[in-house]
């Protein structure tokens, strides 16, 4: 039996590739392949096939979120592993090798999955409202182990206005300790730092170039730990990043149709999913839309299909050929078109939104917000007034980081889409010559893993 090192480089595409000579050397030692992804080519989707093998149809994880028919709610990233269907790759692995270890580190659906070591991101939600950097660990006292060689888990550089290669950094050092302390069979590590900037400022440009650079130097430690354990490196993404220039705002679409209700508080305008006839639920490239009478579907689908931005509307029929035909999807499903993005903004004057839109929040929010990302432009004191929230906030006093921006056109990345070029897709690295193929699907990872633990007489561990 081999031990497998598994990266998942968000936004890796081989154009990148050429400033990171660490992974690079991975695929010299054995080989690189296109990897098909899935729609929708986002986190959660995207993942969940890649440890279970089988498609959004299947195990049930449509987004990044979805409508909660049963609650009435809109909710983005959940954490618990049952909300995925399928048989994951280290229920898989057991029925070959009983006793074989999993570390999960900071992929998503991790709270709650059946591995043997488990990080991943989780605030402490104060009782006064405080929100503080943490994470949750399994077993419990790997958590003191973690955050008393590395510090608290960087949690507001993992996501928003600051967020930069800290929190990659962490996961590496996090990464690295399981690794060689605790040696599980199968280390998953999950390294998030292209997509910041890559979202904020485009794929093409420099920032994007040296954001491959601090990743790969971040993580070539990690790589030489496995080399001296002699352990398989596989590297994959889920999705690359295109330019985009056009924000979509569906969900101001179907509300000047009249079928998206609001309703007031404080005057700020929240949106009324059981009441609306139809809403979308925006995630990067692709939306779900939600309908609740079966009569609305051809108006709804016509208004969309017309709408500038939008490439394709999925009935029924599109839903099955993509493998989105699960019930958690909408009755529609909207994909973006080449540069365009989907908003979830459903507000027609920005002097409405709720307070919550200036706010990293991303469980709160009806859909997902990249422009979280971006401080807010238009304020010149923006950043000090930041500070200042800090300040009140370590003071315990009621503060509001009301920083983030409401001009989405500052968004230069997204995916979601299926890629239109390979250059502008997902990339799997493999150190293990012995398995190479030119290409291969996102439903074919699992085996592909499993045949590199197991296959070819490897070695007992």
């Amino acid at each position: 039996m081999k031990r497998l090192l598994v990266l998942d480089v968000v936004g890796l595409t081989p154009r990148l590739l050429r400033h990171m000579p660490g992974l690079s050397a991975v695929r010299a030692a054995g080989f690189g392949a296109e990897l098909g992804t899935v729609l929708p080519a986002v986190t959660c989707s995207a993942q969940s096939t890649l440890l279970t093998g089988v498609s959004p149809a299947e195990h049930g994880v449509v987004g990044n979120g979805w409508y909660f028919r049963e609650l009435g709610e809109v909710l983005l990233w959940r954490q618990h592993n049952r909300l995925v269907g399928g048989e994951k790759i280290w229920e898989a692995a057991r029925r070959r090798h009983p006793g074989y270890t999993v570390a999960n580190i900071c992929w998503w659906y991790a709270m709650g999955a059946d591995v043997d070591w488990t990080v991943t991101p989780r605030p402490i939600y104060y009782a006064d409202g405080r929100k503080e950097p943490d994470c949750y660990t399994h077993p419990p006292g790997l958590h003191d182990e973690l955050t008393g060689q590395f510090g608290d888990f960087p949690l507001f550089r993992f996501w928003g206005p600051a967020a930069d290669i800290t929190s990659s950094r962490w996961i590496v050092a996090a990464a690295r300790h399981v690794f060689r302390v605790h040696r599980p069979d199968l280390s998953l590590v999950y390294l998030p730092h292209l997509d910041y900037d890559l979202q904020r400022y485009g794929p093409d440009g420099p920032r994007a170039a040296r954001a491959a650079r601090e990743l790969d130097a971040a993580v070539t430690p990690l790589l030489d730990d496995a080399r001296r354990e002699d352990a398989t490196v596989v590297v994959l993404s889920e999705y690359g990043i295109t330019p985009v220039e056009r924000p979509v705002h569906l969900n101001r679409v179907l509300r000047r149709a009249g079928l998206l209700d609001v309703h007031t508080q404080d005057g700020m305008e929240y949106l009324a999913p059981w009441t609306s006839r139809a809403f979308a639920v925006a995630d990067h490239q692709l939306a779900h839309i939600y309908v609740r009478d079966s009569a609305d579907l051809p108006r709804v689908a016509e208004l969309l299909a017309g709408t500038g931005g939008v490439a394709e509307v999925l009935d029924e029929t599109g839903k099955k050929e993509h493998g989105l035909d699960h019930p958690r999807s909408g009755e529609l499903v909207a994909v973006a078109a080449p540069e365009s993005w989907f908003t979830y903004y459903y507000w027609l004057d920005d002097a409405r939104a709720p307070d919550l839109a200036r706010m990293v929040d991303i469980h709160r929010k009806p859909g997902y917000d990249p422009a979280e990302l971006l401080f807010d432009h238009t304020d010149p004191l923006v950043k000090a007034r930041a500070a200042l929230a800090l300040i009140r906030k370590r003071l315990g006093l009621r503060y509001t980081m009301n920083v983030v921006s409401l001009d989405p056109t500052r968004v230069r990345g997204s995916h979601g889409r299926l890629p239109g070029r390979p250059e502008d897709g997902p990339v799997l690295l493999c150190s293990d010559p012995g398995l190479a193929r030119g290409a291969l699907a996102a439903t074919e990872v699992k085996d592909l893993l499993l045949d590199l633990a197991f296959a070819r007489g490897a070695c007992a561990s």
